[in-house]
Parts: structure tokens; C-alpha cells; sequence
């Protein structure tokens, strides 16, 4: 296989406005609307050619938040500062930052609709 083994992903929310100024402000990062009848859609664009996956954050009728078993992870610079914003912004810290070994460092959170994300760094 060619490509990443993830291309898309979507963490469900409760309550959109909360949860989009959360991912916006922890992770210094505009969301971009997608309107839909259906449902509520906020997306982290990206680029096709470069490392990592897409995704959105979604607020529709019969998926409430925080019921999955699917971990998404964000990369970032430094996992403890990414971890102060967190709390700062209404999120908990599950697992503080620790290391992985050779692959780097690794910090498990909740966002403001207790959804578990990972945060992942190189240092």
C-alpha cells in the first residue's frame, strides 16, 4: 500500500460552538463549514501530498459524543504545551505526556465532549 492506511476522520460532538473553540484554540487552527441538511460539519483541511489525514468534526442526529473506540492523533510541537492548552480550554488530561521510544512522545486528553484524542510529538 502507497498511502497512509487513514484518509479521513470524524469525532462526533454534542455541542458544535464548544467543541469547534476548543479544537480551534488548542490546536491554532481555523475549521472550514461544510452545510448539509443532515448534518453539522466543521473540517481540518489539509493538503493531499503532504504527511496525515483529514477529517471533521460532526454534530448529527442519533451519534453522540464520547461513545467510540477510535483514537484520532494530532501531531504537534511539544505534547506538554499542547496538553496546557487543553486544560485551559475546558479539556482533561487522561495521560500526561510520556515517551514512546524511538517514535517520540505521546499525551491522551479529553476534549470538551469527552471524546479521548491522542496528541503525538517528536520531542
Amino acid at each position: 500500500m502507497s498511502k497512509n492506511p487513514v484518509c479521513w476522520f470524524e469525532i462526533y460532538v454534542d455541542n458544535m460552538d464548544r467543541a469547534r473553540k476548543f479544537y480551534e484554540s488548542v490546536f491554532e487552527y481555523k475549521l472550514e463549514k461544510i452545510s448539509s441538511p443532515e448534518y453539522e460539519m466543521w473540517v481540518f483541511g489539509g493538503d493531499n501530498n503532504t504527511y496525515g489525514a483529514h477529517g471533521s468534526l460532526v454534530k448529527m442526529k442519533g451519534f453522540s459524543a464520547g461513545k467510540n473506540s477510535t483514537l484520532v492523533y494530532f501531531s504537534c510541537q511539544d505534547c506538554a504545551v499542547t496538553e496546557k492548552r487543553v486544560q485551559e480550554l475546558g479539556g482533561k488530561i487522561e495521560k500526561a505526556k510520556f515517551s514512546i521510544g524511538q517514535h517520540g512522545f505521546i499525551s491522551l486528553v479529553l476534549d470538551t465532549e469527552s471524546n479521548m484524542i491522542g496528541l503525538h510529538s517528536l520531542k
